[in-house]
């Protein structure tokens, strides 16, 4: 098992990578998560290009007040999953960043539920915009939250 670190990718260090190595390495362990990971409890684990794949087991720390997981949870796992998706399609000194996100609760996720996997997949990847669609499902592969994503795609 790799042991995952948190932390910041720095800008030097960035540009020196294509987006697909830079997703590979967060989900192989040789860069740092982001420490959102950290607080929530979230894994990258697995990157290809235009596909990334995200993993959460919920539990009480992540529930809204009627008992169920806050919505902002699958939210963000979707936004990242989405968002690296995109990034590992770009050439070196290539960045973006989330302008739109469109999310559609489907089903509750408790921390009963047991293991999420939050699926990010390039629709369509532009010169300065990107595309993306994602999905949450549970073990038994029943869509609890699914979503689209508009990124900005820059130089630097």
């Amino acid at each position: 098992m790799t042991i995952k670190t948190y932390g910041t990718v720095g800008t030097e260090q960035r540009k020196q990578m294509n987006g697909l190595e830079f997703v590979q390495g967060l989900a192989s362990g040789a860069l740092p998560l982001n420490t959102i990971a950290q607080t929530l409890g979230y894994d990258v684990a697995e990157a290809e290009s235009g596909r990334v794949v995200i993993t959460l087991v919920p539990t009480s720390a992540h529930l809204n007040p009627a008992g169920t997981v806050h919505g902002g949870l699958t939210a963000t796992l979707l936004d990242s999953c989405m968002g690296l998706a995109i990034q590992s399609t770009l050439e070196k000194g290539v960045g973006s960043t989330t302008l739109e996100i469109k999310i559609s609760f489907v089903r509750p996720i408790t921390p009963e539920t047991g293991l999420i996997t939050a699926e990010g997949t390039v629709l369509n990847c532009g010169r300065r915009v990107g595309t993306a669609e994602g999905r949450v499902t549970d073990s038994k592969g029943r869509l609890l939250v699914h979503g689209t994503t508009t990124c900005l795609i820059f130089d630097g």
